[in-house]
């Protein structure tokens, strides 16, 4: 169960406190898109998003890592101006590991921000990254990632009765 924590559960990518992350000397920042950047819904990044990744390009590397295809992630790498890695197959670790010897990266200066514990979470913590949860910007989701949601409820069930994760109790 151990593998679904999220070292930092944040509301959303706002309220991360970044300052924080870079004195633990994370270099790098992996953001997962859909749900965690943009609903599904939105197909180009918003003036805020542009203006939060902008900010962050002068502390941090950022990345979008996406289990999405090319199509979906190419409005947000041009307009954002950002290094992507689609279909990645979150929680598999193999675009993950390719990505810290691109950029020659530890796995100390990564932390992987999604919304997804099944995903992102688990994919993160398989590498010893820094993980953040953050809340899902939108219910309205693909029916498997519902699906997914239905078991993530489960966990989250158990790590509640464990006293480990609270829906809705941020920590850092």
């Amino acid at each position: 169960m151990d593998i679904f924590v999220p070292d930092v559960y944040a509301q959303s990518i706002y309220t991360i406190n970044y300052k924080k992350l870079k004195k633990r000397g994370i270099k790098c920042l992996l953001f997962d898109l859909n749900n965690t950047l943009a609903s599904y819904e939105v197909d180009y990044p918003d003036d805020k998003l542009r203006e939060k990744m902008f900010d962050l390009e002068h502390d941090f590397r950022v990345i979008i890592v996406s289990n999405s295809n090319k199509n979906r992630l190419r409005p947000f790498k041009e307009k954002l101006n950002l290094d992507t890695s689609f279909s990645s197959k979150k929680p598999m670790t193999k675009k993950l590991k390719k990505i810290m010897n691109l950029y020659n990266l530890k796995d100390t200066e990564i932390a992987m921000i999604g919304d997804s514990l099944l995903t992102d979470i688990w994919g993160g913590n398989k590498m010893n990254f820094t993980t953040i949860l953050v809340n899902a910007i939108s219910e309205d989701e693909p029916f498997l990632n519902r699906l997914a949601r239905s078991m993530e409820k489960k966990i989250i069930k158990k790590l509640n009765k464990k006293g480990i994760l609270f829906k809705g109790e941020y920590y850092e």
